[in-house]
């Protein structure tokens, strides 16, 4: 097995382009498991198989807990993301943060705009051995370049669409 690295700062260089330039793509798919309720006993399932996990209600929801949420995976996928972005503005600045940790709570909760539901994410960052003005410059450059950080400032491009029978990928 190779080795892991880190991504190439080539990844930091500015694009010039007019329309969003594609790197990766990835589509996971969610069934309704035993319960035909994808957020009570659905399964997520990635097209390239690497996810492959059950989907359960937390307890503090009503549920029996014993599998991961939506909440948790968008949270995962925010701190993993925002870890690398830091990671990468760091070493491109020559800045050693090997002990770095990103935590990010996602809350689920009630919109008090129209009575629904709506998510609010908190991001902490701690780099120790890091001086703090230096720490505090990497975290709002890394603000920039983080996806998840703009999403969630700024939204993010959404369609929703009926798949007919024919888009629908068979995911047994």
């Amino acid at each position: 097995m190779e080795p892991l690295i880190p991504p190439p700062l080539t990844l930091l260089d500015k694009y010039q382009g007019h329309d969003m330039q594609p790197l990766y793509s990835t589509t996971v798919t969610v069934t309704g498991g035993y319960a035909g309720h994808g957020r009570a006993s659905g399964v997520a399932r990635s097209d390239d198989g690497n996810l492959d996990l059950n989907l359960r209600m937390p307890e503090a929801l009503g549920g029996p807990g014993g599998g991961t949420n939506p909440e948790q995976l968008f949270a995962a996928g925010y701190a993993a993301c925002f870890h690398g972005a830091l990671s990468l503005l760091a070493a491109r600045a020559g800045i050693e943060t090997p002990d770095a940790s990103v935590a990010v709570t996602v809350e689920f909760g009630r919109d008090p705009m129209d009575g629904l539901f709506v998510l609010t994410a908190h991001t902490r960052v701690q780099m120790p051995g890091v001086e703090r003005t230096v720490a505090e410059e990497l975290v709002r450059n890394t603000e920039r370049y983080c996806p998840y950080t703009k999403m969630a400032r700024k939204g993010i491009v959404n369609i929703v669409a009926l798949a007919t029978n024919h888009d629908v990928p068979d995911t047994r």
